[in-house]
């Protein structure tokens, strides 16, 4: 009796480490925080810009409802129209670094930017001429919100470098990550 009470929690214990998650999920109108990684302006000589970087920001009040692992990076097209910034995202890239083996995770996002009060596209005019927005700068200490417009599943990718760790850890056959060589002496040996 007590030794399958010891069978099962020891499977229960073990259960997390088999069931971490193998995709990542988001939901259609799914807010996520972002900043710009890099300044961003856009004017009349340039009104369109592709391949803006943008990462996930987590707020103090709401650090728990992050909806996307904290190393992501995440590639948007922007268009200085009608006085506001419009930008829609291309593709997310994240790694999911909460365990020792992390996850990678890559594909396309299909999101658009929202100012914090909901209004649809950025509200980044720095300059104005009869009456239309001539420039705009979003800089990265500019938070805003993206909404995902189409829900999106990633499988996890094989990473190469988690598997590596995992046969380094295993060297010997013993757990030992650095095995002492057969043909040196054992420095704690000497020691007495």
């Amino acid at each position: 009796m007590l030794k399958k009470l010891l069978c099962l929690c020891l499977v229960g214990l073990a259960l997390p480490v088999f069931a971490a998650e193998t995709a990542l999920d988001l939901a259609t109108d799914t807010r996520i925080d972002v900043q710009v990684i890099d300044r961003i302006t856009l004017d009349d000589s340039q009104a369109e810009m592709t391949d803006v970087l943008l990462r996930p920001v987590t707020r103090a009040e709401n650090a728990s409802t992050q909806p996307l692992p904290h190393y992501c990076l995440i590639t948007a097209s922007a268009r200085l129209d009608d006085g506001r910034v419009r930008l829609t995202t291309k593709s997310v890239t994240c790694i999911d670094a909460e365990d020792d083996s992390p996850a990678v995770y890559s594909g396309e996002l299909s999101a658009a930017a929202f100012e914090n009060d909901g209004d649809f596209g950025l509200d980044t005019c720095t300059n104005e001429q009869d009456g239309r927005c001539t420039k705009a700068v979003i800089e990265p200490e500019h938070h805003f919100q993206l909404n995902v417009g189409e829900s999106i599943h990633i499988t996890a990718q094989e990473n190469p470098s988690a598997e590596l760790n995992r046969q380094r850890r295993q060297a010997d056959g013993e757990g030992v990550a650095n095995p002492i060589p057969a043909d040196r002496p054992d420095p704690d040996s000497n020691a007495q």
